[in-house]
């Protein structure tokens, strides 16, 4: 089968497997649409906030779960399939490819419109498979930051901004580099929303009561 091929089938199978709703399943389990309250957002911080701390957890688990398993078994799988040996080059761009189309599946979902998530905890899941030392990095920057600030949107903007260069210090991986810096390009951007609240004081600290509002109008989905 042409590589070409093999790629583009590892790239939707990832984006499905990244595209599994989670903080919109477990709001639905519980008889919430989670998308209309709080900032409005899928992800494990929204979900804390309106569903408690289990819950969050599970969800930030499960977000992560679908990164490492792309990376890990999505290649191994279309090795067996399409017979690509294990280290080949061809093997570690479907990681990468794997990676990325997980990302883009919990950004951008297509069971919710193409609205999804951050990507955040589905990154970590997918670092932890490309380069844990870097993950480790830039694990510890999100903490440092929130451990001051304790704004989550915050320290994950500046975990996104630290990552390329984590990445280059651990690995020294070319590749591994560019694509890390389309990923955290990528985490800034659909922060945008809270970059303004940032700047204009309204954003919420972690660790603030649980609200059950509607989701603010101008919420980054």
């Amino acid at each position: 089968m042409p590589t070409a091929v093999v790629v583009v089938l590892t790239l939707l199978a990832a984006y499905l497997l990244g595209s599994i709703p989670s903080g919109y399943l477990a709001g639905r389990a519980r008889g919430i649409d989670i998308r209309a309250q709080g900032s409005g957002n899928i992800g494990a911080t929204n979900v804390t906030r309106i569903l408690g701390k289990r819950v969050g957890v599970l969800v930030l688990a499960a977000d992560a779960a679908k990164g490492w398993f792309s990376v890990h078994f999505l290649p191994l799988l279309a090795g067996w399939v399409f017979l690509v040996p294990d280290g080949s080059l061809l093997a570690e761009w479907l990681s990468i490819t794997a990676g990325v189309g997980a990302v883009l599946g919990h950004n951008y979902t297509c069971w919710l419109n193409f609205k999804g998530g951050k990507g955040i905890a589905t990154s970590a899941g997918v670092l932890l498979g490309w380069v844990p030392l870097a993950l480790a990095i830039v694990l510890a920057v999100f903490l440092v930051v929130l451990a001051t600030t304790r704004f989550v949107s915050l320290a994950s903007i500046s975990a996104a901004i630290a990552l390329p260069f984590a990445t280059w210090l651990t690995s020294q991986n070319t590749d591994l580099l560019v694509v890390t810096a389309g990923l955290g390009i990528l985490a800034v951007f659909k922060h945008r929303s809270n970059i303004k609240r940032l700047l204009n004081g309204t954003e919420s600290r972690f660790g603030s009561s649980a609200s059950t509002k509607p989701a603010e109008s101008s919420k980054s989905s």
